[in-house]
């Protein structure tokens, strides 16, 4: 199989992953390597290249899109947006050893979350009697978080909303996907804008344009797949690529 075809299959893969329930990243980024990319520059050129896919997904979804508890969607994209870039200036100036080594314990969190955060939701709320609800404050606070992280590395980041969610909100990830879709399109616009200017992404253009297009491709196919899904089928995938690709980032670490 060519370099060229391989990535463009990586793509494809990372666009349909990230559509349906996150995880996209862990496709992409072995793929660029394996292509003779440096880390640093095949996390950046990830970055840049799924943007087409998850704006693919965020136009599918569009008419989709329901509230984060109490707050807005303006508040809540602009977080993501400022997050996105700070997280791709840190992406450019620190060591990505040590915060890699803490990945695969954030999406061992972000699995059980998911998995149990309903549960959770409900049963801390009969503990104190009243509906468990985040303030529009502490939900930015959440998502400025995922989205420094998502701008560094960005792996699994829509797992990890999902997670956030679930357990401060009780969102169920079906009915949240849309507006996951919509905030990592955002974090990754922003990061893209600065990694476009800083970062040496360019230095491989074709092997970029193979991943963009295949992400597009995937992103638009995989949102219209995902739409005609039933909530209790897109929460089974949801979780099993979360507990995949936590198993999967454990072994190769």
């Amino acid at each position: 199989m060519s370099e060229l075809l391989l990535v463009l299959l990586a793509g494809i893969a990372a666009g349909v992953l990230n559509s349906v329930g996150g995880g996209g990243t862990f496709v992409a980024l072995p793929a660029l390597v394996a292509v003779g990319l440096s880390p640093v520059t095949a996390n950046a050129t990830s970055t840049i290249a799924l943007v087409p896919g998850a704006v693919a997904s965020g136009w599918v979804y569009r008419r989709d899109i329901t509230p984060v508890g109490a707050t807005s969607l303006t508040a809540l994209t602009t977080v993501s947006v400022v997050g996105g870039g700070l997280g791709a200036a840190l992406l450019l100036t620190l060591p990505a050893a040590s915060f890699d080594a803490a990945v695969p314990w954030l999406l061992a969190f972000a699995t059980v979350v998911l998995a149990f955060g309903r549960r959770l939701s409900r049963t801390i709320s009969g503990a104190l009697g009243r509906q468990l609800d985040m303030s529009p404050r502490a939900v930015l606070i959440g998502q400025f978080l995922l989205a420094l992280y998502g701008g560094y590395f960005g792996g699994a980041v829509g797992i990890m909303m999902f997670a956030l969610w679930g357990i401060g909100l009780g969102l169920d990830a079906a009915v949240s996907n849309p507006m996951r879709i919509t905030q990592i399109a955002a974090i990754n616009l922003s990061a893209t804008a600065l990694l476009l200017v800083a970062s040496d992404a360019l230095s491989a253009p074709t092997t970029l344009a193979a991943m963009f297009a295949g992400a597009l491709a995937g992103g638009f196919t995989g949102a219209h797949f995902a739409r005609r899904l039933s909530a209790r089928l897109l929460r089974g995938i949801i979780l099993t690529t979360a507990v995949t690709m936590t198993v999967l980032y454990f072994v190769r670490g």
